[in-house]
């Protein structure tokens, strides 16, 4: 048998060394490739940012370290045991060395199960609170996000980021990371086992390392790009779903169902054929890593058995029978590990395409940030002025060309013009929803910018077009951030703007129940929601977009009613095509193609017969 030794070496050294070389290759770093707001992420800048979320908890981690090395003592000693009770038996052993075997095997099978359920509890336990606070992280960056950013990203796409992509990355600290380390260390102990029981026959399995590592290189490459493909492919088939699940009324009234159906069909193949892709790359490595260990397992059977047969002494150990079942158990705890890491690998390799995904959110930084220094103030009077202000949603295309006006305190202005002239532009900016390009924004003779964010907005009551409501009650759409306000405070706020004659009739009252978007109200009704639950928060400003556009004509006079209560309280900015809607406004703003034109109250407007005399012509005239 000795003329197997330098072979068997040669092979040992070979395998040892290409397997650290091929595991390093495999874990270099990938070029970051921008893929829009997304990029491709190193490794090592996936863990190094996973394991910070992880580092709040490293006592748990700690703990369940000692417990893995307690778990895998079955894993290393059971084959020992086994061959021992081989060599009992062939050589007519006592009943009593077989009890203490069999004592022996069941003691360490017991602490094998205590550990693994103890682990499980934990990682559960921990898991789920990393996965929470990645996802409570995920959510809080997306409302830091600017509305142009916003606007350039699909609610889909957002939400498989919080859900889907949250729930792979969960099964990275629960299940996987442990079993990567866990595995690790079997394979090293049973390594260790091996070389301690017959030095040859472990240099014959160190030789097979070298093709098990050059099939996890190529695995993981195929592996990666098969889960990019999947994550982009369900992002693109959600992004799909929200949108036209949303739309579907539109869909039916212009039968265009079998048009949407070939669209989401195109997708659903695309997703069909990354998944298949992904079965495929692990159906061929598992079966790679299979053969390696029927050819270690044919080879430990005609080296050893010829060794056994012979009685021949390698390396100064003798084969005997219980070295040989030891072995054979050896070998199948060797690569079962390894086989094991194919699913865990399969696992790890989604766990880190969906980290790519949450990560790229959460760097794009949001345009519209605090300065340093920013002020938090408790109170505005409501001064407005705008100076020499441009503004673009894209570069170069202006939106707003040098408007300058002023807005002193508790004043109402309106602003009108043609649809695209500029005039929700305006509003926005006050907001600082974005951020302008060239120009001044005071808000009380201080910069907006200067101004918290948080601090300023809450100064404003907003009342839309088209009116968001959420799924809940009438009295939390009402409340919104804040729970204190008292049941008499929110029908206060109600009566003010006339919304209790609707809601009083309500069974529920202000528990009323509110469906998705509020489909269970009309139009008028929830835009009535929209106005008390801006006067109960009581803003220094308040800003009306067409609030009155899409409204009949009862509920119009209640809203009007409305108008004249709330500009007593403070400064008004009206957008209004209805010109009815402003004429008692304390300044009128007129806007074409982003430049003022004309400034005044209706009258002065009027005589002027300039851009306002001919809208209000043209809105007088029976023919429109």
């Amino acid at each position: 048998m000795r003329e197997y030794y330098p072979l068997l070496c040669v092979g040992a050294v070979i395998g040892v060394l290409s397997t650290l070389f091929i595991i390093a290759f495999a874990t270099m770093k990938d070029k970051k490739t921008a893929i829009g707001f997304e990029r491709n992420m190193k490794d090592s800048e996936i863990v190094k940012r996973l394991l910070h979320y992880a580092k709040p908890y490293w006592k748990s981690f700690v703990l369940l370290f000692f417990i893995l090395v307690l778990s895998i003592t079955y894993d290393v000693v059971s084959p020992l045991i086994i061959g021992n009770v081989e060599e009992l038996i062939k050589n007519k052993f006592e009943m009593n060395e077989l009890y203490k075997m069999v004592a022996l095997y069941a003691g360490v099978l017991v602490i094998t199960v205590i550990c693994t359920y103890s682990q499980a509890m934990i990682l559960q336990r921990t898991g789920q609170k990393i996965l929470s606070n990645i996802r409570e992280d995920a959510f809080r960056h997306i409302e830091s996000l600017s509305h142009d950013q916003l606007n350039h990203i699909p609610v889909g796409k957002l939400v498989t980021r919080v859900t889907n992509d949250t729930n792979a990355i969960s099964q990275l600290f629960t299940n996987i990371l442990v079993n990567l380390i866990k595995n690790f260390f079997v394979i090293v102990s049973v390594m260790i086992a091996m070389f301690a029981l017959n030095l040859q026959l472990t240099l014959m399995v160190l030789s097979f390392t070298p093709f098990v590592a050059l099939f996890t290189f190529v695995f993981r490459k195929f592996a990666r790009k098969s889960y990019r493909r999947t994550k982009d492919a369900t992002t693109d088939i959600n992004t799909f779903l929200s949108e036209n699940i949303s739309g579907m009324k539109i869909t039916q009234i212009f039968n265009c169902e079998g048009k949407k159906f070939r669209e989401f069909n195109d997708k659903n193949t695309k997703l069909l054929n990354a998944r298949k892709m992904g079965i495929m790359v692990f159906s061929v490595f598992r079966p790679c890593v299979y053969m390696l260990y029927m050819a270690s397992v044919l080879c430990l059977l005609y080296i050893g058995g010829r060794g056994y047969i012979k009685n021949s002494y390698m390396f100064g150990s003798v084969i005997t029978s219980g070295v040989l079942v030891s072995f054979y158990m050896y070998i199948n705890k060797f690569y079962n590990p390894i086989q094991n890491l194919a699913e865990q690998f399969n696992a790890l390799q989604s766990a880190f395409a969906s980290a790519e995904k949450i990560f790229s959110i959460m760097d794009m930084e949001p345009e519209v940030v605090d300065e340093p220094d920013a002020l938090d103030v408790e109170h505005i009077n409501g001064e407005i002025e705008f100076k020499n202000v441009w503004f673009a949603y894209e570069k170069e295309e202006w939106v707003l060309k040098d408007v300058s006006f002023h807005v002193s305190p508790k004043e109402t202005v309106a602003f009108v013009g043609s649809t695209g002239s500029g005039k929700t532009t305006i509003l926005s900016l006050v907001c600082r929803n974005y951020d302008i390009q060239k120009g001044q924004i005071l808000i009380d003779g201080i910069d907006i910018k200067r101004f918290k964010i948080s601090s300023l907005r809450k100064h404003f009551g907003q009342m839309l077009q088209d009116v968001f409501i959420f799924s809940g009650t009438i009295k939390s759409n009402i409340v919104l951030r804040r729970d204190d306000f008292t049941n008499d405070e929110i029908m206060e706020a109600c009566k003010y703007v006339n919304a209790d004659k609707f809601i009083n009739k309500l069974p529920g009252g202000l528990n009323e129940e509110v469906r998705e978007r509020g489909n269970n109200f009309s139009q008028g009704q929830r835009q009535l929601l929209s106005f008390a639950r801006t006067i109960i928060h009581k803003p220094d400003v308040m800003i009306l977009d067409e609030a009155t556009a899409n409204i009949d004509t009862e509920t119009e006079m209640l809203i009007q009613d409305s108008l004249e209560k709330m500009m007593n309280i403070g400064t008004m900015l009206i957008v209004a095509h209805r010109l009815s809607t402003i004429q008692h406004a304390d300044k009128i703003i007129v806007i074409s193609h982003g430049r003022i034109v004309e400034q005044g109250n209706h009258m002065e407007l009027l005589d002027k017969k300039g851009a306002y005399y001919e809208l209000y012509k043209l809105q007088l005239s029976p023919n429109t």
